[in-house]
């Protein structure tokens, strides 16, 4: 996986963000996703790559494309094998009633690089670079954020941490403020939250929480290429999850993976902003073309790149949607 590939993987999830922007606020979350979800397979057809999409939009049975087990790519000679995380939109509901932080993201790694996570949940504890090494899913949240804080040399009341507002984090919710550190509730999209704490300028410096399993695994490969710290620990909601996770490869339900055990050898991440979060501006449209916000990273190099496009859709008719 060459820095070439890098920066045409970023055209996928560009084309995505725009297809689902067009629909940003008509309220139809579904409507919204299969849009992204259209642009981006269509997107993948450009790519010379052999990839298996080993998360994605569902089973086979439950999805017409980008389901897990799918080809994609032009897959000629020389065409590198890789594995595909994806999410077309990440946080429909954000995308359909205009709110910030909606995004589309593709992790990749080599062959067998990616947990095959299933659809379940994750407990998930995230960190940029200055924290890592700080963070350990067997302690307390206090216990965390005492050492994240001493790894940083601040403050616990300086840290923040992203959690998603949801009646299961009533008892996190509570002791994180009773640590002393402050709080940003976010409506959905913790991948968003998980690499927002990778840049300074977000002013997020934790995530903590449950939520999706394979968004889990998408998160991980981003914080890799930043240097970051993740771990997490998959929480089935009923014996039929378990089984599935057996079915899957996985025995021990209990285990705490790393990030490097999430996504693991060189990965690559993009992701294009759908409507402005706090660490990616949302696309904008004008008369005749449109203009999207960009990241993609490398675990190799550790380059972070931010890409500022503009797109004028007589030059470029499949951009418009």
């Amino acid at each position: 996986m060459d820095r070439n590939l890098a920066m045409e993987v970023v055209r996928v999830t560009e084309m995505a963000a725009i297809a689902s922007a067009r629909l940003m606020g008509r309220g139809n979350k579904d409507e919204s996703d299969q849009a992204a979800v259209d642009a981006m397979r269509r997107a993948f057809d450009a790519l010379q790559i052999d990839g298996t999409v080993v998360i994605g939009e569902g089973e086979r049975d439950e999805a017409p494309m980008l389901y897990i087990g799918e080809k994609v790519g032009k897959r000629g000679d020389g065409a590198p094998e890789v594995d595909i995380a994806l999410d077309p939109l990440e946080g429909t509901n954000l995308c359909a009633y205009g709110r910030p932080g909606s995004i589309a993201v593709v992790a990749m790694a080599g062959k067998g690089g990616l947990l095959n996570a299933p659809d379940t949940y994750m407990e998930k504890l995230a960190v940029g670079p200055r924290a890592r090494g700080a963070i350990d899913l067997r302690k307390t949240p206090t216990e965390n954020l005492r050492a994240i804080a001493e790894k940083m040399k601040v403050y616990v009341e300086d840290l923040t941490v992203v959690v998603l507002d949801r009646e299961r984090h009533t008892d996190l919710i509570k002791e994180i403020r009773a640590a002393g550190a402050r709080i940003r509730l976010i409506e959905d999209g913790d991948v968003a939250g998980a690499i927002a704490t990778c840049f300074d300028n977000t002013g997020v410096e934790v995530l903590m929480g449950i939520g999706g399993a394979p968004e889990g695994v998408i998160a991980a490969a981003a914080i890799r290429a930043t240097g970051g710290d993740m771990q997490g620990r998959l929480v089935p909601r009923n014996q039929g999850e378990i089984e599935r996770c057996k079915t899957m490869g996985i025995s021990d339900i209990s285990k705490i993976y790393t990030a490097e055990e999430l996504a693991r050898g060189e990965v690559m991440f993009a992701a294009s902003g759908v409507t402005t979060g706090d660490f990616l501006k949302g696309v904008r449209f004008f008369g005749g073309g449109c203009e999207t916000h960009s990241v993609v990273m490398r675990s190799k190099t550790g380059t972070v790149r931010f890409i500022q496009s503009v797109h004028k859709f007589d030059k470029k008719p499949g951009y418009a949607f």
